[in-house]
């Protein structure tokens, strides 16, 4: 059992298909976050039936696999999300999966991104997708991202990086993700934020 001052980071891929490449990375970038002290789990979106056709939006109540995928991320302090990249864009898995969630679930939280490409141009596209849903929902993404292009000649057939270099990139994101929540959520932290929220305002500030 984690005390309170363990940091809960976790990962969320957006590919479905098991052993995919993008679910590889997000588990080496958790592998960071892990050494940096936090604690992590990978949350994997086939566990929580989440389908198109669920009428959520029409005055039908959330799915029980939907209130749980909120509880899971209002849980965690840090986040790092990994998509394939389809069309210049990230998958509509993903997407669904962050449109049934809002503020609650985001708000103040650390994120950390990779996006995984099949051809040489990289997920750069995707990763700045999914870096303007993180502004919107008022989370920190971290400067730190990843972008693998042609992933399908990064990975071995056990799964493992056979770049190292690439191998440290994706830990980094980990641990920054790790350190800005643990920094974020620390008790220094919450006091600054208390004295700003409540000190006076600046007389000179209008004009």
């Amino acid at each position: 059992m984690n005390n309170n001052s363990t940091i809960n980071v976790v990962g969320i891929s957006g590919s479905l298909r098991p052993g995919s490449y993008t679910s590889l990375a997000v588990n080496i970038a958790l592998e960071g976050a892990q050494a940096s002290g936090a604690s992590v789990r990978m949350l994997d979106l086939n566990d929580y039936a989440l389908s198109f056709t669920q009428e959520i939006w029409s005055g039908g109540e959330p799915t029980s696999g939907i209130l749980q995928l909120r509880e899971d991320v209002k849980s965690a302090q840090g986040l790092i999300i990994g998509t394939p990249e389809y069309h210049a864009s990230f998958s509509g898995v993903l997407k669904y999966a962050l449109d049934l969630m809002g503020f609650e679930e985001f708000e103040g939280k650390m994120i950390g991104l990779i996006g995984i490409a099949g051809g040489r141009m990289g997920a750069a596209n995707s990763l700045a997708g999914l870096r303007a849903v993180g502004r919107s929902l008022h989370a920190w993404v971290v400067p730190e991202q990843v972008s693998v292009s042609e992933a399908w000649n990064k990975f071995d057939q056990s799964g493992n990086l056979k770049d190292a270099e690439l191998e440290e990139s994706l830990k980094k994101v980990g641990r920054q993700v790790a350190r800005f929540a643990s920094l974020h959520n620390s008790a220094q932290a919450q006091q600054f934020m208390q004295q700003w929220e409540t000190a006076p305002d600046n007389p000179g500030g209008s004009r």
